[in-house]
């Protein structure tokens, strides 16, 4: 039996943060229905066709999950989602600020007549009413809560700030509102209650930067963009090898710089140099330190390189594309993917990191638009007649 099994969780989604959170739910036994809107649906199913016509962001967010396509603000649509609402435990959404508390699925509108129910709310800046807030009915999208919440500033290269390659914002908040999720229903286990979850996505952006914030404390200059190398730490990032390729290594502490200069670069009496005898010293020195560092691995191919670091026992990694990834040998040797159906046919998927082995992660199909509508109306005693009714009014 999965953990969530029993559960059922009704959300109003769209994007990545709300339906990243909501699979994962699925991913643990929960019954997700999505609502989404009449004939479009979630916007993020036209983001793009690179998975065999499907959206990639739709794929990877939505798979275990049923959809309902209803017109929320029709009057029969309010009946059928007032009746989605009763059955529920969670409810999830990610609408624009005000809009479910204008749809009557507010936690304080909702709460008298369904205690044990958890609303999480998600949003760009947070959506209470009590404390608003200048920003609150801002518009919040990925990359501006990247810039808003100090990200962008020092992410990049020294002459060009660089957003995240994912949508690193969304999948914070999704994360958070998954986690409270399930904080929530052992809470409600033990009291009876439900209770409201207001997600932010830019205090969740900010809680991930709280490093380089302290770092930058009472006035301290930030970390400095540094590419793909490490701001604080050096030698921790790529150098090219003699081949052209390049060679992603890491040192955390002296034991291992003593090492590297000894066995890696065979230069032990670097590891005493003045101008590297400490990291901070390194960092400061990082032009320097990076030219020695070239210079001893031009002679080398990366292959050979990495062949010395894992003899030093020092970390180091491969600079993978996406086509590397899909088959990394880790993967396959831990068995780590599966296939899920879609509308288009079977796609490869990552199972759910860190899930027991005694527990089976739910991998069902990507829906197709509205594909349960009339099952899931069904079941609130609807009958063929009563729905095809109701898709000529435009409520389903």
């Amino acid at each position: 039996m999965r953990p969530l099994e029993g559960i059922t969780v009704l959300t109003l989604e769209h994007a990545i943060a709300a339906p990243f959170c909501t699979r994962q739910l699925a991913d643990l036994g929960a019954r997700v229905i999505k609502v989404e809107r009449p004939g479009s649906g979630d916007f993020a199913r036209a983001y793009d066709q690179r998975v065999h016509g499907l959206a990639s962001h739709f794929v990877w967010t939505n798979r275990s999950k049923e959809s309902l396509t209803l017109d929320v603000k029709h009057p029969k649509g309010q009946e059928i989602l007032q009746r989605l609402v009763a059955g529920a435990d969670v409810l999830v959404q990610n609408l624009a600020p005000g809009a479910a508390a204008r749809l009557g699925l507010s936690f304080e509108a909702l709460a008298p007549k369904h205690p044990g129910l958890v609303v999480c709310d998600i949003s760009g800046y947070g959506d209470d009413a009590h404390k608003p807030g200048p920003y609150r009915d801002s518009k919040a999208y990925d990359l501006l809560i990247q810039s808003e919440s100090g990200f962008l500033s020092v992410t990049g290269t020294p002459q060009d700030m660089a957003k995240a390659g994912c949508s690193i914002a969304d999948i914070s908040a999704g994360m958070y509102a998954y986690s409270n999720i399930l904080a929530a229903l052992l809470q409600r286990g033990k009291t009876g209650k439900g209770c409201r979850i207001d997600v932010s996505m830019l205090e969740s952006m900010v809680e991930w930067m709280s490093f380089p914030m302290y770092y930058a404390f009472d006035g301290a200059e930030p970390p400095p963009r540094a590419g793909a190398a490490h701001a604080t730490i050096y030698p921790y990032g790529p150098f090219p090898a003699g081949d052209g390729k390049l060679v992603m290594l890491g040192l955390q502490n002296e034991r291992e710089w003593q090492v590297f200069c000894a066995k890696v670069l065979e230069q032990p009496a670097l590891a005493t140099d003045a101008r590297f005898a400490s990291n901070t010293l390194r960092t400061e020195s990082r032009d320097a330190l990076r030219e020695i560092i070239v210079q001893a691995f031009a002679p080398f191919t990366a292959t050979q390189i990495m062949q010395r670091l894992d003899a030093a026992q020092i970390a180091t990694a491969q600079v993978n594309t996406m086509h590397d990834v899909w088959n990394h040998p880790q993967l396959a040797a831990r068995e780590r993917w599966t296939e899920v159906g879609t509308g288009a046919g079977p796609i490869p998927a990552l199972l759910p990191p860190g899930m027991p082995r005694e527990w089976d992660a739910r991998m069902d199909a990507v829906p197709t638009l509205g594909q349960h509508t009339d099952a899931i109306l069904a079941e609130f005693g609807y009958d063929a007649d009563a729905i095809a009714a109701l898709r000529s009014a435009g409520a389903v």
